[in-house]
């Protein structure tokens, strides 16, 4: 994951370079809802109403519940499913930075829940964490988060609870939520995209969950089926000659980690993780897409109709998420650059020489026999991974620092897979083998490739206990993650 065409920077800072490429980042209607109850009452409206200054913000209502969804095309019936008020994915809650999101979660299935908002720099006790930064919501129960987002971008929503991510994500429990930025892009169509993967069975429906298996400690649960926001793909978007179009592509997989390819346009980066950077166009036409990650992209359409932008998975043969057909009218083409002003909440450098340098080791999984299958000798399913030599423990955290304080984590990855890992309530830089250069964009999840040690490097400024997870949830709830503190 190097960037040959950055210019060496300082070994003792970090500064920001602008750039416009990147090299190595190692049906018409949604089918999902996009309408939550407030106050109690429906609302057309995603995006709670904004109230008068000072005034309390309304409470929004989220009800995690048993529900039905056909994902595979008719005529095949449909899967008994976990929705969030009555759909998979949830709402796409969208709010405008600076406003506040008072969100009830009412949880009526059978299982222990708590939302995680990957990317978001809030508060620590709304990380959603379950059992580590809130007590997970038992059954019958609800909580109240109260999320006031610093950072405009596009933030993923999903269970983390410990030991108990697995079953409630991959039931389809997840969504998207949208801060919308004080002067948004000019475009024809805002389109959210929420992958995720389905383990199913010839009668569609989905297959038992086990904590302790071998595919718990190889790759996770990788699913026999993908949706697009709850549909079979693709995903048929019609669009005038000339549209411009933002794609909000969000990886909500448990486990599956993948490449997407984008055919018959050219399409410009302007956000990962949520975070603007520096507009280019991905290498070879592809980006990396594992558990968590998201990428903000412009499309401009062909001005002659039945041009055709296909975005697809790599897996396999290939699978079609999102179909844009240019439809209609002809419209004028954009002339505006498509770009994000940069964040100015974020560190314009990190002083590396002043860096506390704490360091992860994972360890452990199945190994991969040169036929391709797994050897689970000697290996305790139970507690497959290791990471610096135990599980996870909330007792004890990995460095403890003072608010402010530079941070250069290494993370060696010592098992026979690759290892997406988040970073909660911060976001990073992941720097160069010789710390003399750094990826010019910001993220909070990185892929640690096989055998392979990373850097990355942040300011811990968000007070609290934050965790550095697995992204994969089976390993997430063997205890692949550990903590760190800001005072």
């Amino acid at each position: 994951m190097t960037d040959k065409g950055l210019p060496p920077s300082s070994r003792s800072t970090l500064t920001p370079t602008r750039r416009a490429t990147l090299a190595g980042l190692g049906a018409t209607t949604f089918g999902a809802a996009t309408t939550i109850a407030l106050a109690g009452r429906a609302s057309s409206q995603a995006r709670p109403p904004a109230g008068t200054a000072g005034a309390e913000p309304p409470l929004s209502l989220l009800v995690a519940a048993p529900g039905k969804a056909r994902l595979r095309p008719a005529p095949a019936g449909e899967t008994d499913i976990l929705a969030l008020n009555g759909a998979s994915p949830g709402p796409a809650l969208r709010i405008k930075l600076g406003e506040t999101l008072r969100l009830k979660l009412d949880n009526r299935t059978a299982l222990p829940l708590s939302l995680h908002w990957q990317g978001l720099r809030g508060a620590a006790a709304m990380d959603g964490v379950g059992g580590f930064s809130q007590p997970p919501v038992a059954p019958g129960a609800s909580f109240e988060y109260r999320l006031t987002p610093p950072d405009a971008g596009t933030f993923l929503y999903r269970p983390l609870l410990i030991g108990g991510s697995s079953e409630p994500a991959g039931r389809g429990l997840g969504g998207l939520l949208i801060v919308e930025e004080p002067e948004p892009l000019a475009v024809d169509l805002d389109l959210p995209v929420m992958v995720a993967d389905w383990l199913l069975g010839d009668d569609h429906a989905i297959r038992p969950f086990a904590a302790a298996s071998s595919e718990s400690a190889a790759g996770g649960r990788l699913g026999s089926w993908l949706t697009v926001n709850g549909a079979p793909p693709p995903q048929r978007v019609a669009v005038a000659p000339g549209a411009r179009v933002r794609l909000r592509l969000a990886n909500a997989c448990n486990a599956r980690i993948m490449r997407l390819r984008f055919d018959g346009v050219k399409a410009s980066v302007v956000a990962v993780d949520g975070q603007p950077t520096d507009t280019f166009e991905p290498v070879r036409a592809q980006l990396p897409f594992a558990p968590g990650t998201r990428y903000d992209l412009i499309v401009d359409m062909p001005e002659e109709l039945g041009a055709t932008a296909i975005v697809t998975a790599l897996i396999g043969a290939g699978v079609p998420l999102v179909r844009l057909v240019t439809e209609g009218a002809k419209k004028a083409a954009a002339t505006a650059p498509a770009a994000l002003k940069p964040n100015p909440t974020l560190p314009a450098a990190v002083r590396l020489q002043d860096a506390v340098r704490p360091q992860i080791v994972i360890e452990g999984g199945a190994k991969i026999m040169p036929e391709l299958k797994l050897d689970l000798a000697g290996l305790d399913l139970a507690k497959p991974w290791r990471i610096n030599g135990g599980v996870g423990d909330a007792s004890k955290p990995l460095v403890s620092v003072k608010r402010g304080t530079p941070i250069v984590l290494a993370i060696e990855n010592r098992t026979a897979f690759l290892q997406p890992i988040h970073v909660h309530g911060h976001c990073f830089r992941l720097l160069h083998p010789l710390d003399d250069g750094w990826e010019p964009y910001f993220m909070d999840t990185v892929q640690i490739p096989e055998g392979k040690r990373l850097h990355i490097a942040f300011i811990a400024e968000n007070p609290g206990r934050w965790m550095i997870s697995s992204t994969v949830l089976e390993r997430f709830d063997l205890g692949l993650w550990s903590w760190f503190e800001v005072t």
